[in-house]
């Protein structure tokens, strides 16, 4: 990786230099009541401002020196472990969270709702293995929001292989009491690379490359086919009264590890009636195998799961760091990360590290004595997993929204499939956030940030990363990024921002039953939750809010 190196003398000679110009800026100092009031966020154009160096010293010497994050880590995957939306667990990590912000010296911590969201579900047992033609334990885990076996359950298995409705055809009024084997074996990929690695100076060049994403909302028909079919499937199964499902884990799963998500819905009323359970590649391709040669094979399963429909809605931890400029105050910078997981596993890399690196960067704020001129606001969501619920449902209520669609032919997709159906509707509170920090790609290292296509936030953020250069942050590009919870604010104008990050082994973990603490590289953590506090720092202290992106004259929000 190409880095600059800066030497600490220049630094030092910078923070002398500017001291005169930055004093009002100091952690602990109250701003200058005459401070002027932010221009209207539609149509700033922030001016770069020199980072507080002598801030951004102490803070580099906080983390490094006296870090928690290690600490945190523990308890949150070792103390609570996996954090299904609606679980108990979860419920234990949204309480766990809004105490140690309090305990901090944090204001207004509190558990948001959101929802209804659904039902909550977890699972104390899963066992699965052949005991014919021959003894094998199974590797397997239950899929989320499915029912157990109601005791250990004996039976013969059948397979099915299907890709259309049509393809079931064949199987219907063949698979009453049986324990189905659906899908098609692959066999693992030759591991032509290391399952760890790191980028390099060539990985960020390409990754600085702009690559256009297209117009917001273009439908994917192929998604819409397969999330279609899934309900089909579901309906099909249901219909056979089939005993059990077995699964093979989804891509990657192709190392030993089961990668899986949900089997079935948690909307209330829409429970399917059968245990669905993944196994890993191997195990699957054993079954399939015999199969294939007409040898019968028996299995022994036994799955113990737990609904739970005592509070239906989803929750968000939320505390603040209260702004002390009389004028700036109530203008907004937020950080934070979903602290929701699957259940396989302890939900280290997806995305407890990003929760841990927010919860340290304000730890880091307040243990610091910084008195921002605006309000800063972390936000713990739920509810990611499935479809960002908790960042858009926490977004709807404060800031705006568009209404879905509420065309016929997507009735059968998730929210997050269906374009809207009107105009955004923008509320007051839109205009007083200045921007929203996300990081949720794995435990990697800070390498960059992902613009968003929001070009006058470039050279801001180019001078706010100079003073984390030699920590590896070097990058930045003007692409969207998708699939994390910026989205919910980027799609109502707020300047929402996903950090680039290093990829470690995030492809092995991601979803699957290694997720956990082993995983968890402590100097990175430490590194990315200094440049968090770093850039929200920046951002609570600089006299103008970050620039938006210019509205299109034919969007109905530019009416």
């Amino acid at each position: 990786m190409r880095t600059r190196n800066l030497s600490w003398m220049v630094w030092a000679a910078a923070i002398v230099t500017i001291s005169f110009f930055a004093a009002d800026l100091h952690a602990g100092k109250k701003p200058d009541a005459k401070a002027k009031e932010a221009p209207d966020a539609a149509s700033a154009s922030t001016k770069p401002q020199i980072p507080n160096l002598e801030f951004i010293t102490r803070l580099r010497q906080e983390e490094y020196d006296y870090s928690q994050v290690m600490d945190l880590m523990s308890h949150l995957t070792d103390d609570i472990g996996a954090r299904l939306t609606g679980s108990p667990s979860m419920k234990k990590a949204n309480e766990w969270t809004r105490d140690q912000f309090t305990k901090w010296g944090l204001a207004n911590a509190h558990l948001e709702s959101w929802g209804p969201f659904g039902r909550g579900w977890d699972y104390q047992l899963c066992e699965v293995r052949m005991i014919s033609p021959d003894y094998q334990q199974f590797l397997a885990l239950p899929e989320a929001w499915t029912p157990g076996t109601d005791g250990p359950l004996h039976g013969e298995v059948t397979r099915v292989v299907a890709s259309t409705t049509a393809d079931l055809d064949k199987y219907r009024g063949k698979l009453s009491g049986k324990i189905v084997l659906f899908g098609e074996a692959r066999l693992p990929p030759p591991d032509d690379k290391p399952f760890f690695g790191r980028a390099d100076g060539s990985d960020l060049s390409k990754t600085a490359l702009y690559q256009a994403s297209g117009p917001p909302h273009q439908r994917d028909p192929e998604m819409e086919k397969r999330y279609k079919f899934r309900a089909e499937l579901i309906k099909f199964f249901t219909e056979e009264r089939v005993a059990a499902l077995l699964d093979i884990s989804r891509d990657p799963g192709e190392n030993g590890e089961i990668q899986l998500q949900a089997g079935g819905d948690f909307e209330k009323g829409k429970t399917i009636a059968f245990p669905r359970v993944t196994l890993s590649v191997e195990h699957f391709g054993r079954i399939s195998r015999l199969l294939e040669r007409k040898v019968p094979v028996q299995v022994e399963m036994n799955v113990e799961t737990r609904f739970y429909d005592d509070d239906p809605m989803g929750y968000n931890t939320i505390a603040e760091i209260p702004g002390v400029d009389p004028k700036l105050k109530d203008q907004v910078v937020m950080l934070g990360g979903h602290m929701d997981s699957w259940h396989a596993s302890e939900g280290a890399t997806d995305n407890g590290a990003g929760v841990i690196a927010a919860m340290e960067a304000v730890r880091l704020l307040e243990k610091l004595g910084v008195q921002p001129r605006r309000t800063i606001r972390v936000a713990l969501w739920s509810g990611e997993e499935q479809g960002l619920y908790g960042s858009a449902g926490y977004v709807k209520e404060h800031f705006g929204s568009r209404p879905a669609s509420t065309d016929p032919e997507y009735k059968d997709l998730p929210p997050w499939l269906i374009p809207p159906g009107g105009p955004l509707e923008i509320k007051p509170e839109q205009k007083l956030v200045s921007v929203y920090f996300n990081l949720d790609n794995g435990p990697g290292r800070i390498l960059g940030i992902y613009l968003q296509e929001n070009a006058a936030a470039r050279p801001i953020f180019e001078k706010w990363m100079e003073p984390f250069r030699d920590l590896g942050m070097t990058t930045i590009s003007m692409r969207n990024t998708f699939s994390t919870d910026h989205i919910s604010f980027d799609e109502v104008g707020i300047p929402g921002f996903q950090f680039v990050q290093d990829g470690l082994d995030y492809g092995l973990t991601h979803h699957s039953n290694v997720d956990s603490y082993e995983h968890i590289r402590p100097d990175d953590l430490k590194q990315a939750a200094t440049i968090m506090a770093g850039f929200v720092y920046d951002a609570a202290m600089c006299d103008e809010m970050i620039p938006r992106k210019p509205i299109r004259p034919d969007d109905p929000a530019a009416k």
